[in-house]
């Protein structure tokens, strides 16, 4: 038993040597094996590399030269750009070279002229000295003789001399100094025609005609009754919100808004149309369209003043200032919308100043400005020329801009000539046929006062208003009024005028008295 285990255990020992022996040798055949594939599976990958980094080589070396090409190009046309650009500059170089020569020549010619005057000059004033010298001697000898003919000293003659001398000088310069100030009227007449001609031929500005009411066209009559609403609390509602009466009457589809505030009708007639589209109508609803619409307004005068100044060429003027300028597109004056006849007179302004030499930008601000006054709320007092002459004060402008406001009604003194083209910029613009409209019943009773106004002076015999009231004809009774009195008489009517009435532009007076020569045949 004991040799049968000693004869196993080698057995199984060698048993498992040749097992381990074969596996070992199966392991490394296996590993060779896999090493080969994997070695011929690295080659394969290495070679897809080098063939893929090859086709990636060639593209980028594509893109590359590509890039190069287009930056190449690019280039190209830089430099070509630079290279025109330069030499259009030395165009221009070479021909203010030639400028400057030909003018350099000019200077030396002028030089020598005037060396040559300034000889000629020198030998006129040595042969003036000489004359003079001459002359002095010769006034000594006639002194003389004259002293000894007339028997008088020379003092004495002097002064008889001097006092005829000052009666004629006298004389002379009345009648001369009547001369030029006739000169001096016609000329300026003749030189104010002409400006203010040019003026008005090269500005044209179109007019609205602004009325008290405004009519807004609704789909169908029953649209009527939801704007009144029940028992009327909508139409309440609105009229409280807007300030504008509301007019809902037999007139078919079609409401009527109603104020003298322009501004307040433009709301009430966007309210009104969102309201209408919108379909919901209620107090609530209509407090917040016509809230909404009033802030949208406010912007759009922000825009209405900017395109303004755009049109005058001006700038820097304070927002304030530029929402009152937009308001003076819902305002007017006897029909005239303000804002086009502020924006006239500006362009007149500008026009005239440019004509006499005086700052054109200046006077524009001016004359837009001039009417600022006409914007501001009308709880505040006193003459729109002093409102827009605080307000523009108020906001920094320009010492003569405040002047011109102020005084283009003549409420304060006129400091400076853009202050006067302004004033008759404003007439030009106000009083032209078909800038401003005024009701017949007006127009006429207009006329009516200006005549009876005339003819409660003394002297006068009958007046006739003629050109839309803008001249006025007085004659007078030839007995009573001598032509040194019939200019007193035009002057003092023309006052009482200005005072008394009211009237767009100005009143030409004309008082014109009748010579009668009487004789009989016997």
């Amino acid at each position: 038993m004991l040799l049968e285990i000693y004869i196993l255990i080698p057995a199984a020992l060698l048993i498992i040597g040749l097992s381990f022996a074969i596996g070992w040798y199966v392991s490394i055949q296996i590993g060779k094996t896999k090493i080969g594939n994997a070695e011929e599976r690295a080659k394969a990958i290495l070679a897809d590399a080098e063939k893929e980094s090859t086709s990636i080589k060639k593209e980028k070396l594509l893109e590359v030269k590509d890039e190069w090409y287009r930056k190449k190009q690019e280039f190209e046309q830089e430099a070509n750009s630079k290279r025109n650009k330069l030499q259009v500059f030395e165009k221009q170089l070479a021909g203010r070279e030639d400028n400057l020569e030909r003018k350099v020549e000019l200077v030396n010619k002028k030089e020598k002229e005037v060396t040559n005057q300034r000889r000629n000059l020198d030998d006129k004033v040595k042969q003036y000295d000489d004359k003079h010298t001459q002359l002095n001697k010769l006034i000594q000898e006639e002194n003389q003789r004259l002293e000894r003919v007339s028997s008088m000293s020379r003092e004495e003659a002097k002064k008889l001399l001097i006092e005829n001398m000052v009666n004629e000088a006298k004389t002379e310069s009345a009648q001369l100094l009547k001369e030029i100030r006739d000169n001096s009227k016609l000329e300026a007449k003749k030189e104010a025609q002409k400006i203010v001609i040019q003026s008005i031929q090269r500005t044209a500005a179109d007019h609205c005609v602004e009325t008290t009411v405004s009519v807004l066209q609704i789909q169908n009559d029953e649209m009527k009754g939801r704007i009144i609403g029940k028992e009327g609390r909508n139409i309440r509602a609105f009229e409280a919100a807007t300030g504008v009466d509301v007019v809902v009457d037999d007139t078919p589809e079609a409401v009527i808004l109603s104020g003298f505030d322009p501004l307040r009708r433009e709301i009430a007639r966007i309210s009104l149309e969102r309201l209408i589209a919108d379909g919901r109508i209620h107090p609530a609803r209509i407090e917040e369209v016509v809230e909404k619409v009033r802030k949208e307004l406010d912007e759009e005068l922000l825009h209405t003043g900017e395109s303004a100044l755009i049109d005058t060429g001006i700038h820097g003027v304070n927002q304030e200032l530029l929402k009152h300028i937009g308001r003076m597109k819902y305002r007017s004056s006897y029909g005239q919308n303000l804002l086009s006849h502020s924006l006239e007179v500006a362009h007149l302004t500008g026009l005239m100043a440019a004509e006499l030499g005086i700052d054109p930008v200046l006077a524009r601000r001016a004359g837009l400005l001039h009417d600022i006054g006409k914007t501001v709320e009308r709880n505040i007092e006193g003459p729109h020329a002093l409102i827009g002459y605080d307000l523009v004060k108020k906001f920094g402008e320009h010492p003569i801009v405040i002047n011109a406001v102020g005084s283009h009604h003549e409420d304060i003194p006129m400091e400076h000539p853009i202050s006067a083209l302004v004033q008759a910029a404003d007439s030009i613009s106000g009083s032209r046929p078909g800038a401003r409209r005024e009701s017949v019943e007006a127009y006429a009773k207009r006329l009516e006062q200006l005549e009876v106004l005339a003819k409660s002076f003394d002297g006068v015999a009958q007046t006739y208003a003629i050109q839309a009231g803008r001249e006025i004809r007085v004659i007078v009774e030839h007995d009573k009024i001598d032509d040194l009195m019939a200019d007193v008489l035009a002057h003092d009517i023309a006052k009482k005028i200005q005072l008394e009435m009211g009237y767009p532009g100005q009143i030409k007076v004309i008082v014109i008295r009748e010579t009668r020569a009487v004789a009989y045949a016997k």
